[in-house]
């Protein structure tokens, strides 16, 4: 009998991709050491850590915590700056796609990265962070004013003519995902990554009476396998209210193929890991594409394709 072969490739808009597993950004995805490790490692995809116009040091430690179900962070988007990472593709011959993440302190500042990501050569796509919890408290969430992003993406398609895609903030009434998808929908969007952690968590160290990160007074995001079930459903969504040609990828709390196959389940096109690639390190790729490859070969599926979106419901 001969088997059949396995592929969980995948294509987000032009951009070919050998596995639909890849880097989040914000792990270990900052230092040139990181991005190579990424680059010879078996993710599918390298992803930037979210970068600024100036290199940052961000938020004061401890502001990474971590526990069985979750993490919480407010890392306060430590990074190297716009000009090391486009400095860093032009010196590299890539072998994978490479997407930069960016994420300005303003809308201006977004737009001066813009400009500079876009006479890079090397850079497949853009992933625009419109979701960083983890800034000071007067700052507000972008994705969450839906007549300021819509301004925004009008004026920058006039002049960014690269793919890009957007990383949302996770939501959670129908409302806001039909005012989103609208938006979404009447512009040029590659791809939509969701989501982001979820904002102001807290948690508690009973022992010493205290929060256990720094900044904003212990507020900060959480990620890790406690939000699943929130991404899942803002996968479904978008799924549901995308245009189809907007492929999605998926983030939060992955933890096995298991994992994975959901979200492929629910609509997804591709998934990035955060919380659990920190735990592990590089060769959790490998791990959780041989599991999701055994799962396919148990379900008698050959592709993504062959049950992508095509979640049952009574």
């Amino acid at each position: 009998m001969i088997m059949k072969k396995i592929d969980i490739s995948t294509n987000i808009n032009g951009i070919k991709i050998s596995s639909c597993i890849m880097n989040a950004s914000g792990i270990l995805c900052c230092t040139e050491k990181e991005l190579y490790n990424l680059m010879m490692s078996s993710s599918g995809a390298v992803v930037t850590k979210s970068c600024t116009i100036k290199p940052r040091k961000g938020n004061l430690k401890p502001r990474y915590f971590e526990w069985k179900g979750g993490s919480i962070n407010s890392m306060g988007l430590p990074n190297l700056g716009i000009d090391f990472y486009l400095n860093f593709l032009e010196k590299k011959n890539f072998k994978k796609p490479f997407l930069l993440s960016i994420s300005g302190l303003s809308i201006e500042e977004n737009y001066l990265i813009l400009r500079k990501a876009n006479i890079s050569s090397n850079m497949n796509a853009i992933e625009l962070n419109l979701s960083c919890p983890n800034l000071l408290e007067k700052d507000k969430i972008l994705g969450y004013d839906f007549s300021k992003i819509s301004d925004f993406l009008e004026n920058l398609f006039k002049f960014y003519k690269k793919p890009l895609g957007v990383k949302l903030p996770p939501y959670f009434e129908d409302f806001h995902f039909r005012k989103m998808a609208f938006i979404l929908n009447k512009y040029p969007i590659s791809f939509v990554t969701c989501i982001n952690s979820l904002p102001n968590g807290i948690c508690i160290d009973i022992n010493k009476e205290s929060v256990v990160i720094h900044p904003k007074k212990g507020f900060g995001g959480i990620g890790g396998f406690s939000i699943k079930p929130f991404a899942l459903a803002n996968v479904r969504k978008f799924y549901t209210y995308l245009r189809k040609d907007i492929p999605i990828i998926g983030c939060g709390g992955i933890c096995t193929g298991k994992d994975v196959f959901e979200y492929i389940l629910c609509g997804a096109s591709a998934v990035q890991i955060g919380t659990q690639f920190l735990k592990e390190g590089i060769p959790v790729f490998d791990r959780l594409i041989k599991e999701l490859i055994t799962i396919l070969k148990n379900k008698n599926y050959s592709s993504l394709n062959s049950f992508k979106g095509k979640l049952n419901v009574f």
